[in-house]
């Protein structure tokens, strides 16, 4: 299998080897990722933390494991113009520095092999951790707890505006959930940095792990009229069409569909 088989191959295995699926994707952009090598790492890694995690029960070891993580150097990539070493598992536990999704995907292994209860939390703009059934989340970055009061504090961050905390903002997020978030990630990180032959490589393993939403095909549409790949883009165009319930992207849409050559076109 191609790495990209290997990928959805470990996403849809029961249970869902979730770590293993992410080291996927970074072969898939560089053949000499051996990922072998960084599942050794992280054992290394599970040694060093898991003789340094204090005599608790599993369920109260969430925090210190994160805790701990920040003390040997994990923290955020906080830079203004990341890179996709930031979304790369590869390189994030090479560098220890990443976004909060890859951060968040390092430390649920860790707390698999651990046996520490923990979930990812599909929080907008900014990944999120939680022990099943806790009353709070956890930043990956930290370990700090946030209630709900600090959860509508980071959408304010975030977003910049007043967004009203929801149910919705709070849901355990499923290995589904995460790979393509992570790739929507490396889309955009690939796409930044200029490399867009690899940002389409993102762009194609969204929609292949089903359940794409419109932005997904607007993304991809923008990357083929920047490759000036009319057909490609109409078709991208058309789901977006189909799948908006906006009336004012409908309208838009429709319209810029009127301007590319039709089906028989060459691109």
């Amino acid at each position: 299998m191609n790495p990209r088989q290997q990928c959805l191959a470990c996403l849809r295995s029961t249970p869902a080897r979730t770590f293993e699926a992410a080291l996927w994707i970074c072969v898939e952009h560089d053949a000499q990722v051996d990922p072998r090598q960084t599942l050794e790492r992280l054992d290394q890694l599970k040694r060093q933390i898991g003789a340094e995690l204090p005599m608790l029960p599993a369920a109260e070891l969430a925090q210190p494991l994160l805790r701990s993580m920040a003390m040997i150097g994990f923290q955020q990539d906080d830079r203004v113009r990341p890179g996709p070493q930031s979304a790369l598992m590869n390189k994030i536990i090479e560098h220890r520095r990443g976004q909060p999704l890859g951060l968040a995907l390092v430390a649920l292994e860790l707390a698999r092999r651990l046996q520490i209860p923990l979930e990812g939390v599909n929080f907008p703009g900014h990944f999120l951790l939680r022990v099943p059934g806790a009353d709070h989340a956890l930043n990956p970055c930290d370990g700090r707890r946030l209630y709900s009061k600090d959860c509508r504090e980071l959408l304010l961050r975030q977003f910049g505006s007043d967004i009203p905390l929801e149910a919705q903002h709070l849901r355990a997020a499923t290995p589904q959930i995460m790979l393509q978030r992570l790739s929507r990630n490396l889309r955009h990180l690939h796409q930044i940095n200029d490399d867009l032959i690899a940002s389409l490589e993102d762009a194609n393993r969204v929609l292949e792990m089903g359940e794409a939403n419109t932005s997904d095909y607007l993304a991809r549409a923008g990357l083929y009229q920047t490759l000036d790949c009319a057909q490609a883009e109409r078709h991208d165009l058309e789901y977006a069409l189909m799948l908006s319930d906006d009336p004012v992207q409908r309208i838009r849409l429709t319209q810029r569909l009127v301007t590319l050559p039709g089906p028989g076109g060459i691109h």
